[in-house]
């Protein structure tokens, strides 16, 4: 991939042949390994969960397919005490971050359990309102920072997203108060079916950071070894008190926006076919085979540990489906209030009476 931007370079340290232009940093050749095996299973999944909706089993589903290095190499440098605030598509971030990959089908599902965020993880729901999460991330930052907590915030939002207000208030808000944020903005080319030409006339997304006077990164958003190398740097820094950054992560939406979407109505074949040639799984494999480090035989028991994987979770998902109409009171206040608590006694009285 080229690029001719002087003051926001694109940062890159694994090329879509497979070959290091820069150095693995703080990653191994076994994080590479086990990131792949992540990755192919994350892609398994989501290519199931698309074939659930066309079948009538889960409504409408955004997939993640190729902005899995963007979306896992934003999280790579977290630890337990940091906080991810995602989009409603960033499913393989919010499931290295402890979220089970169920919520993916329970949101399109619409199912009450999609709020029920396992105890001590540092995610918050998905957000499907366009750049919401942008004024929440700040809020969760600015929080830390009068606790003193010393831990880094991530939100992650795609390029569309930097077209609404909120996100510029939320970049205002983040400079002025100068919390410990991370702005992770995932430029998959096209805010449903318009491209980034038609939402800006900038040249990068990057280089929004000036007018707010903080730090901004350009970085290959298929290149997992450059997005994981930056994130430990940033996550360091604002830990440190450092803050906020914006960084834009170029990728690819190599399937529709949503299930709803059909991209053969505006984008090309030609552009797809050279996306296609950046996959992010691509190049790794094309790395770690370089390196005798995968071959064919590993590929398949890799496939048929996947494919467990997502049977499990489809299990789970199944099983979650049988549930009683009282979740909906659940998973909304830390404390019930006693309005509440009396309108879910009433309710639960009338399901008894017509389940009777």
């Amino acid at each position: 991939m080229t690029d001719g931007n002087e003051m926001f370079p694109l940062i890159q340290r694994l090329d879509q042949d497979g070959k290091l232009v820069g150095e693995l940093g703080v990653l191994t050749a076994k994080d590479l390994k086990d990131t792949y095996t992540t990755m192919r299973f994350l892609r398994m999944f989501d290519e199931r969960a698309w074939n659930l909706q066309r079948q009538g089993v889960i409504g409408t589903y955004a997939p993640f397919k190729g902005q899995e290095a963007a979306q896992m190499g934003a999280v790579a440098a977290l630890d337990d005490r940091d906080w991810l605030v995602p989009t409603y598509r960033d499913w393989a971030a919010s499931y290295l971050r402890g979220v089970p990959m169920e919520h993916a089908l329970f949101f399109s599902k619409g199912h009450p359990s999609l709020g029920d965020v396992p105890a001590g993880k540092q995610v918050l729901p998905a957000q499907v309102v366009i750049a919401a999460q942008t004024l929440h991330g700040v809020g969760v930052a600015w929080a830390t920072k009068l606790r003193h907590e010393g831990v880094a915030t991530v939100v992650t939002f795609g390029d569309g997203a930097t077209s609404q207000g909120d996100f510029h208030e939320a970049m205002n808000f983040a400079s002025v108060l100068e919390v410990p944020l991370i702005f992770f903005c995932e430029n998959n080319q096209w805010a449903i079916s318009v491209p980034l030409s038609r939402q800006m006339h900038a040249e990068t997304i990057a280089q929004r950071s000036v007018a707010y006077g903080i730090e901004g990164f350009r970085v290959d958003g298929n290149d997992y070894v450059a997005v994981a190398n930056l994130m430990h740097e940033l996550s360091a820094r604002v830990r440190s008190g450092e803050g906020p950054f914006l960084v834009e992560a170029v990728t690819y939406r190599l399937g529709a926006h949503t299930t709803a979407d059909d991209p053969g109505k505006y984008r090309s074949v030609e552009e797809e076919d050279l996306w296609i040639q950046r996959d992010p799984l691509t190049r790794i494999e094309k790395w770690l085979r370089t390196e005798g480090l995968l071959d064919d035989e590993d590929l398949a028991a890799m496939d048929v540990e996947s494919e467990a994987k997502v049977e499990e979770v489809l299990a789970v998902f199944r099983e979650a489906l049988d549930i009683s109409p009282l979740v909906l009171f659940d998973n909304v206040y830390a404390e019930v209030p006693t309005g509440l608590a009396s309108q879910r006694a009433q309710f639960e009285a009338r399901v008894k009476e017509v389940g009777a």
